[in-house]
């Protein structure tokens, strides 16, 4: 089976126009590399290809000024994270006069982690973050799957839900035993394991650094580095806190989010659809899996989106704000949504222009003005990306 990912392609192309330098990060293994092999059999003209995981290309690339400065058209360089030295080459390289070459770099670290990309290609480079698939690209009537068994391309596409959660497995003991260490990240693996685990059983709640402090018996800080690391590796989102000038007391630390919904389940060691229903992190689980794919349908930033909460208990799930644009949604695990006090707190504190409960019925009905509700099964006819 093949997943057809043509707006993943589209935005990588449009970036490679206006940019000398495109970064395309993402976790490992999805689907960065078939990405870009797919652009250089549809790229007219010249193109080159290295992996920094194969020998043959390390020897290539020992000397990158020799090996690089001659190219022309498309130069995709993959797992660029294991070889930062390359950036201030690649520079060079793109300030040259009518440079005859545009660089694709893939990472499966964030721009974060590779501080020296940031300082080295400062206005030269543009990233753009690959996520696992999506219900636009599965389709929404296998959202149950998708749900359960996440966007990893070869969890997606198993043949069963077992041989699915064997590969996510062995995807989360690979990435703490390996990939982590490749990233300069020295924490103990088993020390990791858990501190992931820990956070799958807090996804979707507020990050409390002394709660998990005390567990791990070391101070707020070091688990704040943790989390950070975690971050960075594209394992794990923080959705920021948004604060309005409201008298209202506000909550100011992130929400936590295990990235993928399979890899979620497989830290909670849920296997199929009927151990998902019966956990009581179902409800949590849901909401981490509609807010990735609203996000996705809106086509913003993760930076544009936030929560919003006061500690007298008014809420809002997911905040985007893009220019003058706020909107708003909740999301509820219900055939049968409603509006709440906290919705018409969040319509009205934080300024919204609509709210949509995106819930799991059937059909799209308006609740009052400015709120209506929205099927997940209409999620990409009732919702339309931001220009």
């Amino acid at each position: 089976m093949i997943i057809d990912r043509k707006r993943e392609l589209e935005a990588i192309q449009r970036l490679l126009r206006r940019h000398p330098v495109v970064g395309m990060v993402g976790a490992r293994q999805v689907g960065k590399t078939t990405l870009a092999r797919l652009l250089i059999s549809k790229t007219k003209g010249p193109s080159s290809y290295f992996d920094l995981e194969n020998p043959e290309d390390l020897v290539r690339i020992a000397d990158p000024m020799l090996a690089l400065k001659d190219l022309e058209g498309l130069v995709v360089i993959d797992e660029i994270q294991r070889h930062p030295n390359l950036f201030p080459v690649l520079r060079v390289l793109v300030d040259r006069p009518q440079s005859a070459a545009h660089f694709l770099v893939l990472s499966s670290a964030s721009p974060d982690l590779l501080r020296q990309s940031a300082e080295t290609l400062a206005g030269r480079i543009f990233y753009h973050e690959l996520g696992g698939f999506s219900i636009e690209e599965v389709g929404v009537e296998n959202y149950m799957q998708r749900w359960l068994r996440g966007g990893f391309p070869r969890s997606y596409l198993a043949r069963t839900h077992a041989e699915s959660d064997e590969w996510r497995h062995g995807f989360v003991r690979t990435f703490l035993e390996r990939d982590l260490p490749q990233l300069g990240i020295t924490v103990r693996s088993a020390t990791l394991r858990r501190f992931w685990i820990m956070l799958a059983n807090y996804h979707g709640q507020i990050w409390n650094a002394s709660e998990f402090a005390r567990s791990f018996g070391v101070a707020d800080t070091t688990v704040r580095n943790y989390l950070d690391l975690m971050t960075s590796a594209l394992v794990i989102r923080q959705l920021s806190p948004w604060h309005e000038n409201i008298s209202k007391r506000q909550v100011k630390a992130p929400k936590i989010y295990i990235a993928d919904s399979g890899v979620l389940h497989t830290l909670l060691g849920l296997k199929t659809l009927r151990d998902l229903e019966g956990h009581p992190k179902v409800g949590a689980s849901w909401e981490g899996f509609v807010l990735e794919q609203v996000v996705y349908r809106l086509a913003v930033r993760f930076d544009e989106c936030f929560f919003w909460a006061t500690h007298g208990g008014a809420e809002l799930d997911l905040l985007v704000v893009r220019g003058r644009q706020r909107l708003g949604f909740e999301i509820k695990r219900t055939t049968s949504p409603q509006i709440t006090p906290s919705m018409r707190y969040a319509l009205s504190d934080l300024r919204l222009q609509s709210l949509d409960v995106i819930h799991a019925g059937e059909h799209t009905f308006p609740l009052d003005k400015k709120i209506r509700a929205v099927s997940f099964r209409n999620l990409l006819k009732d919702i339309q990306p931001l220009s």
